[in-house]
């Protein structure tokens, strides 16, 4: 048996208790993320756990960058995924698994551009643009409520659209409007 002295003792017993007082890694009890989709343009629907472990799926950001596509031109770009953290948080506050319906996520410059063009509702430099942008609604939820609830997140730009029946969310410094 060895040696072991009183200090190697207490050495021992510290060491033993920072490692069960240590936080467990912060992936190893994440559940895993999961949306849903469907895109009002396209047709398309999608669900998927996006993020596993804590970790961005790479097949199913793909899969998201796809339906999330600016539909007038097919042109797609990355999504920001910290904007699907979002949307999940969201719905976590709303306190309902339903389907986000889109009305708009990438937008190619073309699309930005003439858009810009006809309303005064779309920026000339949206975040659409970079992939750090949705509008969207949550059929079944009261548009008001699921507005009120992404501001309280002070996550990005909230944007309310009543009569048209959607929110906007993004990315960018926190803000509101509409």
């Amino acid at each position: 048996m060895p040696d072991f002295s009183r200090r190697d003792f207490i050495k021992l017993a510290l060491c033993a208790g920072a490692f069960a007082a240590a936080p467990r890694l912060a992936w190893a009890d994440q559940a895993p993320r999961a949306l849903s989709f469907y895109n009002l343009h396209t047709g398309e629907s999608l669900k998927l756990a996006y993020c596993e472990n804590g970790r961005y799926v790479p097949s199913a950001m793909e899969a998201l960058n796809h339906l999330l596509r600016d539909y007038r031109t097919g042109d797609i770009h990355p999504i920001d995924p910290s904007l699907f953290d979002q949307l999940y948080a969201l719905q976590r506050r709303m306190e309902t698994p339903g389907t986000y319906h889109v009305i708009s996520g990438y937008r190619s410059p073309k699309t930005n551009q003439m858009l810009h063009a006809h309303s005064d509702g779309v920026a000339n430099h949206s975040m659409h643009l970079e992939g750090r942008a949705m509008d969207i609604r949550l059929p079944g939820t009261d548009l008001a409520l699921l507005h009120k609830a992404a501001l309280s997140m002070n996550a990005g730009g909230v944007g309310y659209y009543p009569d048209s029946d959607f929110i906007h969310l993004d990315t960018g410094r926190v803000r509101r409007w509409g």
